[in-house]
């Protein structure tokens, strides 16, 4: 062979070489999908005629993704969607529509996640509709490429789990409606979900576009004043987007807090501050984003399922059984001396001194002395009328709880037989966007739940939004039916919605 031809040989042979990979990268390519483009946008909610003071705003956040599918998270700064709050039935069919017949997005692939913020989230804005579909409309005209990236932060400071399990197996949850139990009779307390679920897209120029970060706890903490205020959610999302810059915007997404409280809920001695819990979960928002990389491409894909959950059929039982403890502690009630005027400082003498509470110790040493008891015969007489007192009070405090938790349970009994079904329909969201997963239900769901979704999903970052697409009231664990507190009291649904939940999730995580 001479060079002329070796040299052809080795040209030829090049080529094809460079068609293969040039080949190869195309296929690369396709098997990556459509790039993900995204916007956001947010609008102020706030319902400023309601004649108190605003502290800070609430807002409605959109985020519009585009991809293989095309999908809508919307974050509300409300108490809920119907049931409760000023956000009506029919907020979530309009908005749904309006969507799909203006922009082309199917409604089942629209997901509304509310924030539950009590006190300012329970009455928004009147036209909330009009301006949910103004954030959206504002975040599909603001889309641009995007690279994503999803990990988890951790915060374990600022919540915890509401229900105090008690010595007789039932459990007593820290309400302010109600006193807690005395510490005696305290012998637990159930989990918390210290991680935040996190999500950012970054504009393909670097700078964040938005981050989405989801975290379990009820928001009701408020602020000095009692001014309006998004609370810790808010404050949050104040922390990661004035840290980030570039407009970047933060959205919170509830999660599975039926059962969780912000941390010195009942803390007598300083006033309530959402500020500090938010700042907090800000700050750990960002040290997690800090190792969160955004990288190309992300499938995106949303499943959405309605499912039956049984109706609850022990109601008449569980009231009865109400009132059978309400009519013994009516007669556990015992006549005292005491009022309240001297029991307090009876209370505070007796648990200052155990021996000697009625004087010094000296004149207990000189009766003893002279074959007197004067002092331990009164000290006996007080320890009684102190002790009978005490049990009237916790008596008391019982019969308060009864009450209210009988009116819930009523409430309940006359809409599940108003609803002349013995099933609810339910609606349940799977949504992936890379392998950033969150699996959706329209109820303060207990913690637990999601901790059970967790570890059967097979993508590592999969998170759990409550308060999503509805709102049924309370879903708590088949455990805790069994412990008569509040959450298991304000429920319409039977203890087998559980497993039938979890069941259903897992069966969509492997279509995602």
């Amino acid at each position: 062979m001479n060079t002329k031809d070796a040299t052809m040989i080795a040209i030829k042979s090049a080529f094809t070489i460079s068609v293969i990979m040039v080949i190869g990268l195309f296929q690369v390519g396709a098997a990556s999908g459509p790039k993900l483009r995204a916007g956001v946008a947010k609008v102020n909610i706030t319902n400023i005629g309601s004649g108190r003071l605003v502290n800070d705003s609430l807002y409605v956040k959109a985020l519009v993704l585009s991809g293989t599918k095309t999908a809508v998270i919307i974050s509300l700064d409300a108490i809920a969607i119907d049931g409760i709050g000023s956000v009506g039935i029919d907020y979530l069919a309009n908005v749904r529509t309006q969507i799909q017949e203006e922009l082309n997005i199917e409604a089942a692939n629209i997901l509304i996640n509310t924030t539950h913020v009590h006190g300012a989230g329970y009455i928004v804005c009147a036209d909330v509709e009009t301006r949910t579909i103004q954030a959206v409309k504002k975040a599909w005209q603001n889309m641009v490429p995007v690279n994503i990236g999803a990990g988890t932060g951790y915060e374990d400071r600022i919540m915890e789990n509401r229900r105090l399990k008690l010595k007789n197996g039932k459990e007593w949850t820290i309400r302010h409606a109600n006193p807690l139990p005395p510490e005696e009779e305290v012998v637990g307390i159930g989990p918390v979900d210290p991680e935040i679920g996190i999500l950012r897209l970054d504009r393909k120029n670097g700078k964040t576009l938005a981050v989405v970060f989801n975290f379990a706890c009820h928001p009701y903490q408020g602020v000095p004043g009692k001014t309006m205020t998004a609370d810790f959610p808010g404050f949050a999302s104040k922390v990661i987007e004035e840290n980030m810059g570039d407009g970047a915007t933060a959205i919170f997404i509830q999660g599975f807090s039926g059962d969780i409280s912000t941390v010195l809920y009942k803390d007598v001695n300083s006033p309530r501050d959402a500020e500090l819990l938010g700042n907090m979960l800000g700050i750990s928002t960002l040290k997690a984003l800090n190792e969160i990389p955004a990288g190309k491409g992300g499938d995106l894909n949303v499943i959405t399922e309605i499912i039956k959950l049984p109706r609850r059929t022990d109601l008449p039982e569980r009231i009865d059984s109400l009132k059978a403890e309400e009519a013994r502690l009516l007669q556990s009630l015992r006549s005292t001396s005491l009022n309240l005027k001297t029991f307090i400082p009876l209370f505070i003498k007796y648990n200052l001194s155990d021996e000697y509470p009625s004087y010094y110790s000296h004149r207990y040493l000189h009766d003893e002395m002279m074959g007197r008891n004067d002092l331990e015969n009164l000290d006996t007489e007080n320890r009684r009328n102190i002790d009978k007192y005490l049990r009237n009070i916790y008596a008391m405090e019982r019969l308060a709880r009864i009450q209210e938790n009988m009116y819930f349970l009523e409430k309940f009994y006359e809409l599940n037989m108003a609803a002349g079904e013995e099933t609810i329909d339910v609606e349940i969201q799977a949504m992936r966007i890379g392998n950033f997963v969150l699996i959706t239900f329209p109820a303060e769901v207990s913690v637990q739940v999601g901790l059970n979704i967790k570890k059967i999903s097979p993508y590592e970052f999969t998170f759990a939004a409550g308060y999503t697409n509805g709102y049924i009231h309370y879903a708590p664990t088949a455990e805790q039916f069994e412990g008569e507190a509040y959450e298991d009291t304000n429920c319409l649904l039977a203890p087998e919605w559980q497993e039938i939940y979890e069941k259903k999730v897992s069966e969509m995580l492997k279509k995602l």
